[in-house]
């Protein structure tokens, strides 16, 4: 018998499903659930110990793109934040909310999505569940299911970020890179046998100040779509090197994040980027696609009755749809909750938000599969 929608993201939050993790217990708790489906698939990840869920409801998608995919990921990041006034891993009714480690960011999401598919009946489009790992540290699933995915799939995707119900059309990507400068170690009273890299990593910085204050003043025809940074933002994040005080430093790494806009190239960046440092080399961390959606997309008008409209309809964080937009599906976020409350203590989505989620998802249903 199904749970209850806050029963079932009980159930979720209990699993601690950190991106250091597996993620094979909350993928066999899901599956285990959605037991009713007509296909459940684990696409594992390369060292099998991490899966994509793919979950099909009603008939089997075929090359006219009908139906509809609710994408979410089932990784959250740690719990370790001091603050909480309960256990993250107990979710908690405190008043007008539901407090818990992925509450928001967006086990509520999947709850909500696995009861609306496991109600629906009389479905002649295929209903999509799909369900992905490490989001969190870079889109990793979403990343192995667009470069392997060759079946055909529905066109149209709802992906349950916490946006407050607002429709999300546009985000940047996050393209994540280590630089590596090189020199010889030496004992410091000798430093002339050495060669320092710290030193080295200089001119590496400056390179980068460079294109950041670059990027910051080029056009881009989507730049207005992000009033509070129109531009490509780049961080110079972290920076590590030597091993001693007295150890002249034979290595030192730099990490940066690009903030793409849309439309953008993230192997046309890689090349910016070792131009601007030299001879340092540059290694590839992580890359996210930025996302957009055309305003005229079929999923997002469908959307709309249902939508809170106030604020923009871009962010500037970046999520699994930049990699299924690869795939030629259109995807919009839109969910419960709110992202400023992911990642933090006492991490919750609003009980109004959570419980209307359902409807709103079992209309979008019946829009593109009933």
């Amino acid at each position: 018998m199904p749970l209850t929608d806050v029963d079932l993201l009980r159930r979720l939050v209990a699993i601690d499903s950190t991106s250091a993790l597996s993620n094979l217990p909350i993928a066999d708790e899901i599956a285990t659930y959605a037991q009713s489906a007509a296909a459940i698939e684990y696409l594992k990840s390369p060292d099998g110990e991490k899966a994509n869920l793919l979950i099909r409801f009603g008939p089997e998608p075929n090359a006219d793109g009908a139906g509809l995919i609710l994408s979410g990921h089932m990784d959250a990041v740690p719990a370790r934040e001091t603050g909480w006034n309960s256990d993250p891993f107990t979710l908690t009714d405190s008043g007008d909310r539901y407090v818990g480690r992925g509450a928001a960011d967006m086990k509520g999401f999947l709850a909500v999505a696995l009861n609306a598919a496991i109600e629906s009946t009389s479905l002649r489009a295929p209903l999509i569940l799909l369900f992905t790992y490490d989001e969190e540290v870079g889109t990793l699933g979403a990343r192995d299911f667009a470069r392997g995915e060759k079946r055909p799939l529905p066109k149209h995707c709802v992906i349950g970020e916490p946006t407050s119900f607002r429709p999300v059309r546009a985000h940047k990507g996050h393209l994540k890179l280590r630089l590596f400068v090189t020199g010889r170690a030496a004992h410091s009273g000798y430093p002339h046998l050495g060669d320092n890299a710290i030193e080295k990593a200089r001119p590496v910085l400056d390179g980068l100040a460079t294109l950041r204050r670059e990027l910051e003043s080029e056009p881009n025809e989507h730049a207005q779509l992000f009033a509070d940074a129109p531009y490509v933002p780049l961080n110079i994040a972290t920076i590590h090197g030597g091993s001693a005080v007295n150890i002249v430093p034979d290595r030192c790494e730099i990490d940066v994040g690009i903030r793409l806009l849309p439309g953008m190239s993230s192997d046309e960046m890689v090349a910016r980027v070792k131009r601007a440092i030299g001879e340092a080399t540059c290694e590839v961390l992580s890359d996210s696609p930025p996302m957009l959606l055309p305003r005229d997309s079929a999923i997002y008008e469908a959307a709309l009755p249902f939508a809170n409209r106030s604020g923009d309809e871009s962010v500037s964080f970046a999520s699994d749809a930049g990699w299924l937009q690869t795939l030629g599906i259109d995807c919009l976020l839109f969910g419960p909750g709110a992202i400023e409350v992911a990642h933090k203590p006492n991490e919750f989505t609003p009980k109004d938000e959570f419980h209307r989620a359902g409807d709103v998802l079992r209309a979008l249903i019946a829009r593109f599969c009933a």
